[in-house]
C-alpha cells in the first residue's frame, strides 16, 4: 500500500522556521517526482515547491522564494522542506504529493500528483 506520511509541522513565531518530512511507505521515491502544497481555512489549495525524481529540477511558488528550500534524500525515502522566515499567513495544512516520474521534469499541478498525504498542520503566529 502506498503511503505518504508529513511530519514536522507545529507551532512556530512569525520570522521563525520548521522543517517539514514527507516519508513514504510501501514503495521507494527514486522514481517519483514530489510536491509540497498547502491549503488554508477558506482558501484553495495551493503549490509550494515541487523536485524531480532525481532531486536535479525544483521549484518554488513566488511567495516562498529565498525562505524555503526542498530537497530530498532517496537513500532515506523522504523529502524535505525547510521553512524559514515564516509569516503569519502561511498558516495552513501542508501536503505532500507523488507522482511517478522518469524524467527529470517537477509537476506544478495538483492534478499531476495520484498520490497524497494526510497533511501537517503549520501555524505561525504573529
Amino acid at each position: 500500500q502506498l503511503q505518504l506520511v508529513e511530519s514536522g509541522g507545529g507551532l512556530v513565531q512569525s520570522g521563525g522556521s520548521l522543517r517539514l518530512s514527507c516519508a513514504a511507505s510501501g514503495f521507494t521515491l527514486d522514481y517519483y517526482a514530489i510536491g509540497w502544497f498547502r491549503q488554508a481555512p477558506g482558501k484553495d489549495r495551493e503549490g509550494v515547491s515541487y523536485i524531480s525524481s532525481s532531486g536535479g529540477s525544483a521549484n518554488y511558488a513566488d511567495s516562498v522564494k529565498g525562505r524555503f528550500t526542498i530537497s530530498r534524500d532517496n537513500a532515506k525515502n523522504t523529502v524535505y522542506l525547510q521553512m524559514n522566515s515564516l509569516k503569519p499567513e502561511e498558516t495552513a495544512v501542508y501536503y505532500c504529493a507523488a507522482r511517478q516520474s522518469y524524467t527529470r521534469f517537477y509537476y506544478v499541478s495538483a492534478n499531476d500528483y495520484a498520490y497524497w498525504g494526510q497533511g501537517t498542520q503549520v501555524t505561525v503566529s504573529s
